[in-house]
């Protein structure tokens, strides 16, 4: 019975990884900035990455420790911004907040599903994929940051 839980939370987490894939490649057709095109197939690069580990895992290729635990900065700025609508035309720093937004929902899923697990193997995976969508959020927050308030020749 656990193994079969073990290979539901797994596939269902796959399935994250998939639309999270789709969303940033379809995002990518609705921008024009070059670099902010770039940082989205970085980012469903990563997705797709996210994927190949849990299927690895899933099918036993992995163990517990093929993810190492970091230890991301949050900056908490998509929690203090709010989410822009991506029907618009969105501006590089506009396309940086929806990406910190879902990372944001990404590592609150993988928490989730760790805290109401008790200590072993896959709580210890879903501690480590919220660990690494923490990681994307801020690298997310970061672009969005240097795209928002740019530097000036005044410092």
């Amino acid at each position: 019975m656990e193994q079969k839980r073990l290979g539901d939370y797994i596939d269902i987490a796959i399935q994250r990884e998939e639309e999270a894939y789709e969303f940033y490649t379809g995002l990518t057709a609705k921008v024009l900035d070059k670099s902010a095109q770039d940082a989205l197939k970085l980012l469903a690069g990563e997705e797709k990455k996210h994927k190949a580990f849990l299927e690895g895992y899933r099918d036993g290729g992995y163990g517990v420790d093929a993810l190492r635990l970091s230890h991301p900065i949050d900056y908490k700025v998509a929690e203090h911004m709010d989410r822009p609508d991506i029907d618009k035309d969105l501006a590089s720093k506009d396309v940086f907040l929806v990406a910190a937004h879902r990372e944001l929902n990404s590592y609150n899923f993988y928490k989730g599903l760790a805290d109401i697990h008790p200590e072993g193997d896959l709580k210890q995976i879903f501690l480590k994929m919220a660990s690494e969508e923490l990681n994307h959020k801020e690298k997310a927050e970061y672009l969005y940051s240097n795209a928002a308030f740019a530097q000036t020749d005044g410092g």
